[in-house]
């Protein structure tokens, strides 16, 4: 029987998503930086010359920037978080897209019989 080799450190396959990532070749610490609108367009700049990715160039900068936030997950301090959502708005800002609605807590819930009537 063989043995196990074990590692004193764990496994980043997240942190190797990021680095060797098949759809965009990320500018380095691009998620360090403080201005969410310089988030953006380099995002934006990584997408579109991409050759790589399988969909258009605002999905692929928006599918890694959502990466990145919920891969950091409670790691993530609330104020690069914010930073990160505000990101995203200049994304959509930058793509032309209508900013994302709040959900609210009763969507997708079948509305009541008075309502119908």
């Amino acid at each position: 029987m063989g043995a196990r080799k074990t590692t004193s450190r764990p496994r980043r396959w997240s942190a190797r998503v990021m680095r060797e990532s098949d759809a965009l070749d990320l500018e380095a610490s691009v998620f360090k930086k403080r201005d969410p609108g310089a988030i953006a367009r380099s995002l934006k700049r990584s997408a579109e010359r991409s050759k790589r990715r399988k969909s258009d160039p605002f999905r692929s900068a928006m599918s890694m920037l959502t990466f990145y936030i919920n891969r950091a997950g409670s790691n993530l301090p609330a104020t690069r978080r914010r930073v990160l959502e505000r990101a995203k708005e200049s994304l959509r800002a930058l793509y032309g897209r209508k900013t994302a609605r709040p959900r609210s807590v009763h969507e997708g819930a079948p509305a009541s019989k008075a309502s119908r009537l």
